[in-house]
């Protein structure tokens, strides 16, 4: 059952920033833990998804509303740290696997229909031209066009020799030297980036969307599961080979082995 008020985590999590250093997200694209799909809200239906080059792509079309759908598949508490063209969904900035994100319960998920504005409202995502998405209009067009993703398993409860480490374990969360962070931010907005007027996400009209914070302890530095998808134009899509362009095999005969004719045609004259 999808939930309908989504779950936001107070507690960040600190942690080198060298131990990012050489990971690229786009290389795990399997939803073993959480699966990701973007809902096309004008249209009413599940966006397909191409894959090329060992990656995933969505066509947007312009002006259409659109949500991302999380779902949890497993029996345990999951934190989705979730970003659109760049940017962190809930806190509105430039996005770090770091920061907050929504905490998924077991077998159960969550829609993401905007960038959050509080607790009790979003802006609603839409695609829209790069220059009038919101990470674009925020100075931030150089990621425009994709949709992350981080999941981390939660901390599980262990032993330790003397009951003081438990309580150190809660502050740090494991993590080499921090507290408890800060509360995020109530969310700006987002958007878009690239060349040729590639498609970015808009920071469209606010809408009723609850939520609360929750704590949640990550249970690794690094996120466990890295979901990236791609979206863009269906122009700039056929352009770029991720998908054929129907329109060269449209009304097609069958093909002949030998097209140039059955006789010897006159010469010009």
């Amino acid at each position: 059952m999808r939930r309908f008020v989504p779950l936001l985590m107070i507690v960040a999590l600190s942690m080198p920033v060298q131990a990012l250093a050489g990971r690229d997200p786009a290389l795990s694209t399997i939803h073993r833990l959480a699966r990701v799909e973007i809902f096309d809200r004008t249209a009413g239906y599940t966006l397909p998804v191409h894959v090329h080059e060992n990656r995933l792509y969505v066509v947007g079309e312009p002006g259409h509303q659109y949500e991302v759908r999380l779902d949890n598949r497993t029996s345990e508490r999951l934190l989705a740290v979730t970003s659109v063209d760049g940017v962190n969904v809930i806190t509105g900035k430039t996005a770090d696997e770091r920061q907050s994100g929504y905490v998924l319960d077991a077998w159960d998920g969550v829609n993401i229909e905007g960038w959050r504005k509080s607790l009790d409202e979003v802006a609603t995502f839409y695609f829209t031209r790069l220059k009038d998405s919101y990470a674009a209009r925020t100075g931030r067009p150089d990621n425009v066009g994709v949709i992350g993703v981080a999941v981390f398993r939660e901390r599980r409860p262990c032993c330790h020799p003397y009951p003081y480490q438990d309580r150190d374990g809660v502050s740090s969360q494991s993590a080499p030297a921090p507290e408890r962070a800060e509360a995020p931010a109530a969310a700006d907005e987002s958007l878009a980036r690239r060349p040729q007027e590639k498609l970015g996400t808009g920071h469209g009209h606010r809408e009723t969307s609850p939520a609360e914070y929750v704590d949640f302890q990550r249970g690794s530095h690094v996120p466990i599961e890295t979901i990236v998808i791609y979206y863009d134009s269906h122009k700039n899509l056929v352009a770029r080979g991720v998908i054929p362009d129907s329109r060269r095999y449209a009304d097609r005969d069958d093909p002949n082995p030998f097209p140039d004719g059955m006789f010897t045609p006159d010469p010009a004259r």
